[in-house]
C-alpha cells in the first residue's frame, strides 16, 4: 500500500481528464448520429470520415485518461490513432472537394 498525498494540481488535472472523457463520449455519440445521417444524403459523404475521426478521438481521450492515471499505457495512443485520424481528415477533405466539384462517389 502506497500512501500518496495529491496536490491541488493533481486534483485539477484529474478532473480535467475525466471531463475530457465525458465530452469525448458525447462527441462519439454525436458522431454515430452524423454517420447515419451521412448514409442518407450524398452531400454529407465526407462526414462519414469525420464521424470515424470523432469516434477515434473519443477512444484516444479515454485511453489517454487511463494513461494519466497509470492504468494503461501504450504508444498506440500517441502515434497510431492520431496518424489514422489525420489520414481520415485528409480523406474527408478530398471527398468534400470532389462532392463540391460534382464528382459523386
Amino acid at each position: 500500500e502506497v500512501n500518496q498525498i495529491l496536490t491541488t494540481y493533481d486534483w485539477v488535472y484529474g478532473i480535467a481528464q475525466i471531463a475530457a472523457v465525458v465530452l469525448s463520449v458525447v462527441a462519439g455519440l454525436i458522431a454515430v448520429q452524423l454517420f447515419t445521417a451521412a448514409q442518407r444524403k450524398k452531400s454529407l459523404v465526407a462526414w462519414k470520415h469525420l464521424s470515424v475521426v470523432l469516434i477515434l478521438f473519443a477512444i484516444e481521450e479515454i485511453l489517454g485518461t487511463l494513461a494519466v492515471f497509470g492504468i494503461y499505457k501504450s504508444p498506440f495512443i500517441t502515434h497510431i490513432i492520431p496518424t489514422i485520424m489525420l489520414g481520415l481528415l485528409i480523406a474527408a477533405l478530398i471527398t468534400q472537394i470532389n462532392v463540391n466539384r460534382g464528382c459523386a462517389q
